[in-house]
């Protein structure tokens, strides 16, 4: 019975994780991009690159992001000012166009919002920054998807995020020796070496793929299991009403403009008694709703800073006298903290660079125990075909399917995010809707990555797929180095910073590419030379050496 129960769990396991493996292979390598994502940003926009990262004072970079708004912005309904921190030397403007008179067509969506970014020293625009998503892309990759309705794609990622939960807990059932395997690894073994990489890569960030799996269904929980709050709230307004019950931080309430003119008090007495009521903290964002307004509001927000907890209080002010209004978020009922503290692990904003560093690295081995996890079931699946490959037949059309599926998947993902930073460099300046240009090519090498991994998923396809990878993102720090305005200067200037360490990674990820692609070519070779020798022996030599994905005769990964 207990032999059978765990038979049973590996069924589940292999089935549950082979099922949406391909999809949790992009949200993991997506979402682990996604701890740099305001790096990533930064070395995505080459006209940032010379600002200085000394420290400037908060007053002094609102007043400038006031004073620009004063002059650009201010008949809009509302404001967004997101200060300078460490990981983004610039301050960050957005803001609402006011709607268009009666009678004239509606604004295109895009013509709704301004932004702009300024150089928080100086309060002075910076040079014409390109348009680009940047980091924020993977981020929202990762939990969106693209192309397709956002409530879509995050219905799908939570089927795929429950699916790993249970591939997690199943494959803990099954392995009876789980942490001595992680010790140990046979290479040239072919379905023992897959499998021990593969327990390697699960065991070495165990917790951390429990945690990120669990945490990130929690963080669209009341998308997912709505009918507590619909039901408590039936008669008191609904969910809404929940919310801001529960989010109190969030400050949900609605601030209508009054429509008279009045002029705008002083922000430096706001930031400072902000700071001084969380305890000398610093403010992250303010949000000003009806500027210039008689019922203008300030709302302001304190930085993320080392606390777990993803929910920051908020103090509103009156926008015209200065005076507080209210306080929100300070203490958190239990159930809501125990979800912001969740939520907070699963993005991890609150650590320093050093444990982002480790999540990025423990998001790579979830990479690897998917990616391995995938090619594992190919090689199990081809010993079953071998005599039949031996005396000339084919595999099934479910087998070369899956093949093609990891070699676009595996291979063609990475030289598809290598693409995108390309792009980023090579897109016309000028270029209309140029984040979504960018976009466009991550998908369109990806597709084409996937279709010749589908047409033909051979070894030589993954060696060509991971090598042209490789250099890609090898290349990175050369591309970086002579595109944008003063490069070399510029590069040489940013000495160890945000932008050396996205070069630095690139060239790290480039070689661990090679690396793969000539463990492949070294496979080909074997494979080749065993064929020539049966070709000797037994006449024409068989089509097996271009076999498809990496599972090819059983030998050694």
């Amino acid at each position: 019975m207990k032999e059978g129960f765990r038979q049973s769990m590996a069924w589940l396991h292999t089935w549950s994780g082979l099922l949406v493996g391909w999809v949790l292979f992009m949200v993991f390598a997506a979402g682990t991009a996604s701890y740099f994502k305001d790096e990533i940003t930064l070395w995505m926009k080459p006209e940032l690159h010379g600002l200085s990262r000394a420290p400037v004072p908060q007053v002094q970079a609102t007043e400038g992001a006031y004073a620009y708004l004063q002059q650009h912005a201010a008949d809009s309904p509302r404001w967004f000012i997101t200060l300078p921190t460490e990981r983004e030397p610039s301050t960050s403007l957005f803001w609402t166009r006011p709607a268009p008179p009666a009678g004239s067509p509606p604004r295109d969506r895009r013509d709704r919002f301004g932004r702009a970014v300024l150089d928080a020293a100086s309060g002075q625009p910076s040079a014409a920054v390109r348009e680009t998503r940047g980091g924020e892309f993977f981020y929202r990759l990762h939990f969106d998807l693209h192309y397709m309705p956002a409530i879509w794609g995050r219905w799908i990622v939570g089927f795929c995020a429950m699916f790993m939960l249970v591939a997690i807990l199943s494959g803990i059932v099954t392995h009876k020796r789980i942490f001595k395997d992680f010790f140990t690894f046979r290479p040239k073994k072919g379905q023992r070496s897959w499998l021990d990489a593969h327990n390697a890569t699960a065991v070495l960030a165990l917790p951390y793929h429990a945690m990120i799996t669990y945490t990130g269904l929690v963080t669209l929980m009341f998308m997912y299991m709505p009918w507590g709050p619909q039901a408590a709230y039936k008669d008191s307004g609904g969910t809404q009403t929940f919310f801001s019950e529960a989010f109190a931080g969030g400050v949900r309430e609605q601030f209508k403009a009054a429509g008279q003119k009045a002029p705008m008090a002083p922000v430096a007495p706001m930031l400072a008694q902000a700071s001084a009521h969380w305890g000398g903290a610093p403010v992250g964002r303010l949000t000003v709703n009806s500027p210039n307004d008689a019922n203008a509001t300030v709302i302001v927000r304190r930085a993320e800073g080392p606390q777990l907890g993803s929910e920051q209080p908020s103090m509103v002010f009156n926008g015209v006298t200065g005076a507080l209004v209210g306080a929100y978020g300070d203490s958190m009922r239990p159930a809501v903290e125990t979800r912001s503290v969740l939520y907070g692990l699963h993005i991890g904003r609150f650590g320093d660079p050093l444990l982002r560093a480790l999540f990025f690295v423990s998001g790579l081995a979830g990479c690897l125990m998917v990616a391995t996890g995938l090619l594992l079931w190919a090689v199990k699946e081809r010993q079953k075909f071998a005599k039949r490959l031996k005396q000339g037949g084919r595999v099934s059309f479910g087998l070369r399917l899956v093949d093609g599926l990891n070699l676009g998947a595996i291979a063609g993902l990475p030289l598809a995010m290598a693409a995108f930073f390309w792009a980023n460099r090579l897109v016309p300046f000028d270029t209309a809707d140029r984040g979504a240009a960018e976009i466009g090519w991550f998908f369109a090498v990806w597709g084409a990555a996937a279709l010749l991994g589908l047409a033909r998923p051979t070894l030589r396809m993954w060696q060509a797929q991971l090598a042209t990878g490789a250099l890609l993102f090898a290349l990175l720090p050369v591309l970086n180095a002579f595109t944008g305005p003063a490069p070399l200067t510029v590069s040489l200037r940013s000495g160890p910073s945000a932008v050396a360490g996205f070069d630095l990674v690139s060239i790290a990820l480039g070689l661990g590419l090679a690396g793969a692609a000539w463990m492949v070519e070294r496979k080909r070779r074997k494979a080749l030379g065993t064929a020539a020798k049966k070709a000797a022996k037994a006449g024409p030599a068989d089509d097996a050496v271009e076999s498809p994905s990496l599972a090819t005769s059983g030998q050694g990964s």
